[in-house]
């Protein structure tokens, strides 16, 4: 076995790959990072010897973790139908170097992770690993608990609910905008109680580099805390489909500057996705609405 530190070096080494496998799996950059970090903790307490394909062995790691989450997070929606607008799956700029960025070139958009977010969640990491990472279906089968030719029905009908599913409907839509613009609204207005009446106890947001770097805070959780950021400070904020999901876009003189993706379950928003990074910004389809 290797040593700890050799361990986490290795470990660090796939973390750009295995963080965007995993956003693109749950749909959501803070759970993705909560996944890896449960996945470290089994890893190293793991006993690695016996592995030959490391990289390998870390994305059945990871994928496992993803499985289960998923798992979870269906079993928790089946006790309440509420709809949820994934977050945009993308690695922090200031990680990413030139072989990420062209790894990530086919960044997954809101609206095909939220197709995504309908599949069963063995469907999800079939077609997940083998259609967006190439991943071997003999790889896969230990992951989702079935045979290489299981694995591949797993993903190939998910590909056909993708296909069939297409855009989101005109009442997913209509309920995502409702959602968008009470908390718009609220946040222009400084009503701190009408932010706290669309906003989840436990929401979380999160800033990407360049937002950060303009003075946002990098991680925010809970309802309180988070009004408190926008309360009074979208003035010049629009409500805007983010590739066909209902979101929030910051855009002086009709340009795109910051998107403000939303995570929305039920009549609450669960997490907010700030990104101004002109990189990510520019694989958006933005079209702005009234509002």
């Amino acid at each position: 076995m290797g040593s700890p530190d050799w361990l986490a070096e290795r470990f660090e080494a796939d973390r750009v790959r295995l963080l965007a496998m995993a956003s693109r799996m749950l749909g959501s950059q803070a759970e993705a990072e909560d996944a890896l970090q449960e996945s470290w903790f089994r890893v190293s307490r793991a006993e690695t010897g016996g592995v030959e394909n490391l990289s390998g062995w870390l994305t059945t790691v990871v994928s496992r973790v993803c499985l289960d989450m998923l798992r979870s997070r269906r079993s928790q929606r089946e006790e309440s139908a509420g709809v949820h607008i994934p977050e945009a799956a993308a690695v922090q700029p200031e990680e990413a170097g030139p072989e990420q960025e062209a790894m990530l070139a086919d960044s997954v958009g809101l609206a095909l992770l939220m197709v995504l977010d309908a599949l069963a969640p063995a469907e999800r990491v079939a077609f997940v690993l083998h259609d967006m990472f190439d991943v071997s279906f003999a790889e896969i089968a230990p992951v989702v608990g079935r045979t290489p030719e299981a694995a591949r029905k797993l993903a190939s009908r998910g590909r056909r609910r993708l296909q069939a599913a297409g855009a989101p409907s005109s009442a997913v839509l209509a309920r995502q905008r409702q959602v968008a613009g009470a908390f718009l609204a609220a946040s222009r207005d400084g009503d701190f109680a009408a932010l706290l009446a669309v906003l989840d106890p436990d929401v979380m947001m999160s800033a990407d580099g360049a937002a950060a770097a303009s003075g946002a805070p990098k991680r925010v959780r809970g309802a309180e805390a988070v009004a408190g950021i926008f309360a009074g400070r979208a003035r010049e904020a629009r409500l805007a489909l983010i590739d066909g999901v209902a979101g929030i876009v910051w855009a002086p003189g009709g340009k795109p500057r910051v998107v403000f993706a939303l995570t929305v379950r039920g009549p609450l928003i669960t997490g907010i996705d700030m990104i101004a990074d002109p990189r990510r910004l520019g694989r958006f389809n933005v079209v702005l609405l009234g509002g």
